[in-house]
């Protein structure tokens, strides 16, 4: 029986889907993983999860392209960054050929459930690992279980392209040698009062800067910002405390080497964002989400490009790595994992 679901007007929220994949690690290996229908996790109260949050997830897509097919975006990347927030959190690491096998086989286990091209509805993935033997101590866990489970959502902000309205935070995202480089639940869950907070206020996002000195642009509570200049550079802030997006990567090159433009992945001091002619938030959950306004305490900070639509520059990034994930453009190599 197909699935019926209103594909066009789905929110960015949770829907069972039948199967999900568990693995599990003990006496020092993982097992082959297989896919269950049973979407409850039971675990100690002791889990090492549950003490300590020694746990870290990863996000990304499945697409049905123009020409019907069922894809992935560059998962390989997800691969290796969950490896290195594994090796960060003292977890042991997921192979990345068992992690993509995983992908391929949640996906293909649940296909009548990645939404039709064309109605702006996607399947999204999480992998997840996380410390699930008894820990008392402050120490590692000794055993952990990786799961994947996925879900059909539609556009992450509701009012899609949309220009949104951001504010600079006065709460810390990471510490300048902590986490905010792997993405680990406990720096998401430092990011929860913030964006409550930030709603309350009638903001969209938070604008979180270095802890250090408070001079430079780091990312917000989910995604990396991009800027363009107004004579059409793209600019990325580099930082050691910013979590490397896949969606910021891919950005970055399809405007150096697609669309020819010139890109600085650099240290961006805030007193830089003014002169900026635009300015996104890009992810996997939003690919990017344009920036119409930025508050700084009680300080108004126009961009340019307005708040009716995306900027052009934006546009045409937006449109050509949308194009590169839906099938109407020709990808670079690796990017895309054929499904089915």
């Amino acid at each position: 029986m197909s699935v019926q679901l209103d594909w066009s007007n789905l929110g960015f929220g949770y829907i069972k889907t039948p199967y999900r994949y568990v693995a599990h690690f003990k006496d020092g290996k993982w097992s082959q993983g297989e896919l269950t229908t049973d979407d409850k996790v039971v675990i100690n109260e002791c889990a090492g999860v549950l003490q300590y949050a020694q746990t870290a997830f990863e996000g990304l897509k499945a697409y049905t392209t123009e020409d019907g097919r069922i894809v992935t975006f560059r998962p390989d990347l997800n691969a290796e960054r969950m490896e290195q927030s594994a090796a960060r959190l003292e977890m042991p690491v997921f192979p990345k050929e068992q992690f993509l096998k995983a992908v391929d086989m949640v996906v293909a286990a649940n296909s009548e459930y990645v939404p039709p091209y064309g109605s702006g509805a996607t399947l999204y993935i999480r992998p997840y690992m996380f410390g699930s033997s008894p820990v008392i101590g402050v120490k590692p866990a000794q055993e952990y279980e990786f799961r994947m489970f996925c879900t059909p959502v539609g556009p992450y902000f509701k009012g899609g392209a949309k220009p949104i309205i951001i504010r600079v935070s006065d709460f810390d995202r990471a510490a300048p040698n902590g986490t905010g480089h792997i993405k680990a639940g406990l720096n998401y869950a430092m990011s929860l009062h913030a964006i409550v907070d930030a709603h309350a206020q009638g903001f969209d996002e938070n604008m979180y800067l270095d802890a250090a000195m408070r001079t430079y642009v780091e990312e917000t509570g989910g995604a990396n910002f991009i800027f363009v200049t107004k004579d059409g550079k793209v600019v990325t802030p580099k930082s050691h405390s910013i979590l490397p997006s896949i969606t910021r990567r891919s950005l970055c090159y399809v405007a150096e080497h697609i669309l020819g433009m010139t890109v600085e992945h650099r240290p961006v001091r805030f007193d830089e964002v003014k002169d900026f002619a635009e300015c996104g938030l890009c992810g996997t959950a939003a690919v990017i989400s344009p920036v119409g306004k930025i508050y700084d305490h009680g300080r108004e900070i126009d961009l340019p490009s307005g708040m009716d639509e995306m900027g052009p520059v934006t546009k045409k990034l937006y449109d050509t790595l949308t194009g590169i994930q839906m099938g109407r453009l020709p990808a670079p190599e690796g990017w895309i994992r054929i499904i089915k």
